[in-house]
């Protein structure tokens, strides 16, 4: 998805529209990149943030109801402390008609620090519907091996990564992308979008990566849509061929 600097509006209905499209060709979780309605404007924050209930989110519930379907991604959310407001990088999973649960992004990336708030807990979601858990990631924590480790060790069955990383690091993406699918043999849905903003270019290059590392389906440098079937059965398999998890040392680390 190519995401409109500032414009919520245009990119609410742009992400329904394509979400649409996704539910008509079978998809059932739909991935939204970071920050999707908005992207990174500073200079409009006060404005475009969000309290609870979230007027975005509520949009997303009422489709994803109708649609029956999941919708994962982030928005920036408002909390206002003693009249002051204190702005969130906030993830998301809304699944089939209510709020799932939410992840605030622990790990602000260099001028994000400026604006938002960490969030400090990091758990996996729970899907009713579908019985698996959600490992989400915020862009910059593909970065930090620990943020998905801690996801896995906690029974996330699948990680999602929402993210806006620009050029020129699509070779960092897509390393860390497999990286982090890899190293917790897990299936992997990392969402970057396309486009640019005022300050960055952006390559795309979302991906859907299965338990054993293998890349299942990818995206190019245009906006488009990307679907494969997850099998989170197969996680259990390839764990049992090489048991990274029974064999470490956590009397060492």
């Amino acid at each position: 998805m190519e995401v409109e600097h500032c414009s919520k509006r245009d990119n609410i209905i742009k992400a329904l529209s394509m979400a649409e499209k996704a539910v008509s060709s079978g998809a059932d979780i739909i991935v939204l990149p970071e920050v999707f309605s908005t992207g990174f404007c500073y200079e409009g924050i006060s404005d475009l943030a969000e309290e609870a209930p979230f007027l975005t989110i509520s949009k997303l519930i009422d489709f994803s109801k109708s649609k029956e379907c999941t919708m994962i991604g982030s928005i920036i959310e408002a909390q206002f402390q003693g009249g002051v407001p204190v702005f969130y990088n906030m993830g998301f999973c809304v699944e089939h008609g209510k709020l799932a649960g939410v992840y605030r992004k622990s790990h602000p990336f260099r001028q994000e620090q400026n604006y938002f708030a960490a969030g400090n807990s990091i758990h996996p979601i729970f899907l009713e519907k579908h019985d698996i858990k959600i490992g989400l990631e915020i862009c910059y924590e593909l970065r930090f091996p620990e943020v998905a480790r801690k996801l896995a060790l906690e029974g996330a069955d699948l990680l999602v990564t929402v993210a806006q990383f620009p050029h020129p690091r699509k070779h960092v993406w897509r390393t860390l992308a497999l990286a982090r699918s890899i190293e917790n043999q897990m299936p992997h849905i990392a969402c970057n979008p396309v486009g640019s903003s005022p300050t960055s270019s952006f390559f795309g290059d979302s991906v859907i990566i299965g338990a054993a590392g293998d890349v299942l389906v990818e995206a190019d440098d245009k906006e488009c849509m990307i679907m494969h079937l997850i099998d989170t059965v197969n996680t259990d398999k390839v764990r049992s061929e090489i048991p990274v998890f029974s064999d470490r040392r956590t009397d060492l680390y």
